[in-house]
């Protein structure tokens, strides 16, 4: 009997692939993962080759920031447009863009200005498109099933962060960089045809109103909403504190003396964490008590986080940050999964791009906090101070956000 049960609790984590239009719409939100992956690593790596400048690399970074208040405005079209053709129409120009580079560098001619137009358009484009895929969700797959579909998601993103660079390599190394940017432009090509495959309709259920009466009417419902307002805050407060993902080069050279291969296994054995942290959600998506799992992870991270902060050992550190990856893996699917049961349709795209604005603005001040606070106390001292005030901000958000704390879904309903 435990074997058939384990079985059969098996087979429903991957129930969502056996409604074709989450398929399609998970197809296309993976391809386009591997897209946006390659167009940075293409040009990112073509541009130092080509300049030796590390300044301008850094440059395109910046570029990228123009996205922050396009996301705004990806939210209102997601729920005053047809949802399908913003993913394809936004998904297209990233294609065509990514094509146009690779015959511009097959005849010779690309020039850092091509790169820097482009990485600039598709981010705006992106941004613009990218409310549209989780607006989608609950109409290709029913609520039911919402936390294993957004489980499968995250942990299918988390494998295609780790495949992309090898795909990159290999391209980049054997076919150059136009045969690089023609591979980016196949996932692309397939990100644009999945959401033609998708039945179900992408029309807007909203009234028509102008764009900044329906970003406020978004943000009305986000402040007044009794769950969302604390859960954005306390990702925010949180990730300001603790964004270590960027800073692993810091981290393998001041914590353990090691370079590239530091920073390699750190990226590594994060994701493969986070996948775990996704899977783990799978198995344990009948739990009623969401609001609980978000905290109760969260103060584990935030344990971990001082243990990465003490430990001077690579291996050891290793399978600290895999636990990061992990607790935070698990409290950013709940969470996702919370925005969706707790919405309705009209209001999804612009909850999804509150959530996106939030987290973006805490990913960029995170990264300079932390990168200040490594140069002036140390990497170790950075993460321990870090994982101490994130414990301290999770406890109160406990006694304070009870709305999140009693916050259960019964999937019965």
């Amino acid at each position: 009997m435990t074997t058939n049960n384990n079985s059969f609790s098996l087979s429903k984590v991957f129930t969502p692939f056996q409604y074709k239009d989450f398929t399609f719409l998970w197809l296309s939100g993976v391809t386009s993962g591997i897209t946006m992956s390659m167009k940075i690593l293409i040009s990112t790596q073509w541009l130092y080759n080509q300049t030796n400048s590390s300044i301008l690399v850094g440059l395109l970074g910046l570029a990228q920031l123009i996205q922050m208040p396009v996301v705004l405005f990806g939210g209102v079209l997601a729920d005053s447009s047809d949802r399908k053709k913003l993913m394809i129409y936004t998904q297209l120009v990233t294609f065509v863009m990514l094509f146009m580079l690779a015959v511009v560098a097959q005849a010779g001619k690309l020039a850092p200005w091509h790169v820097f137009f482009v990485i600039t358009v598709t981010g705006v484009t992106t941004m613009l498109g990218n409310s549209s895929r989780p607006a989608m969700l609950p109409r290709v797959i029913p609520k039911a099933y919402i936390t294993e579909a957004i489980s499968l998601s995250s942990a299918s993103f988390q494998v295609s962060s780790i495949v992309s660079p090898l795909i990159f390599w290999k391209s980049f190394e054997y076919l150059g960089p136009a045969g690089a940017f023609y591979v980016a432009s196949f996932f692309g090509f397939i990100s644009v045809v999945s959401p033609l495959m998708i039945k179900v309709s992408g029309k807007s259920k909203q009234e028509k109103t102008s764009p900044w009466a329906s970003i406020k009417d978004g943000y009305r419902f986000v402040l007044t909403h009794p769950i969302l307002p604390g859960l954005y805050l306390l990702d925010v407060f949180v990730t300001i504190f603790s964004f270590y993902r960027n800073l692993f080069p810091v981290f393998s050279k001041e914590l353990y003396s090691r370079g590239v291969d530091g920073t390699g296994l750190l990226n590594a054995s994060n994701s493969i964490g986070t996948i775990v942290g996704a899977s783990i959600v799978m198995f344990t998506s009948k739990i009623k008590h969401k609001g609980k799992i978000v905290l109760i992870a969260t103060l584990f991270y935030s344990l971990f986080l001082m243990f990465f902060g003490l430990s001077n050992n690579l291996w050891l550190g290793l399978v600290i940050v895999m636990c990061l990856g992990l607790t935070d893996g698990v409290s950013m699917v709940m969470r996702q999964a919370i925005v969706q049961l707790t919405t309705p349709d009209k209001m999804l795209g612009r909850a999804s791009s509150a959530h996106s604005f939030s987290a973006m603005g805490a990913n960029h001040i995170g990264h300079f906090e932390v990168g200040v606070m490594s140069a002036i106390i140390g990497a170790g001292s950075t993460m321990l101070l870090g994982g101490a005030i994130s414990f301290v901000v999770t406890i109160l958000f406990w006694f304070i956000y009870k709305s999140i704390r009693n916050y259960q879904y019964d999937l019965s309903l």
